[in-house]
């Protein structure tokens, strides 16, 4: 069974970095994309960042400069790297995969979720 794992969260400054992980358990056969999500309180989950089994990355405006995603040495390992931290950053941040288990078929995982505050 394929389960995302995330870690990294916590309380921190503004002006502040902090970098959140997401791993992947399970037998997977590749991997199509894998990005992080957020969800502030009262807000609407939204994409923050995604990186294409290319390489290819993706930013929303908000992050764009100060957030970097990349995979691990790991396979199937994602990073989420924070700079200069504002808390409008405060969200609960959720790792998402979509995999592919075998060839031609292919599936959307989400994890846990990890909570980033923002806050002097």
């Amino acid at each position: 069974q394929v389960q995302l794992v995330e870690s990294g969260g916590g309380l921190v400054q503004p002006g502040e970095s902090l970098r959140v992980s997401c791993a992947t358990s399970g037998s997977i056969f590749t991997m199509n994309a894998m990005a992080w999500y957020r969800q502030a309180p009262g807000k609407q989950r939204e994409l923050v960042a995604v990186i294409r089994n290319t390489g290819t990355t993706e930013y929303a405006d908000s992050v764009k400069g100060r957030f970097t995603i990349s995979r691990g040495n790991a396979k199937n390992t994602v990073y989420l790297q924070m700079n200069s931290l504002k808390p409008e950053d405060t969200a609960v941040y959720y790792c998402n995969a979509n995999l592919v288990l075998v060839p031609g078929r292919s599936e959307s995982y989400w994890g846990q979720g990890t909570q980033v505050t923002v806050s002097s």
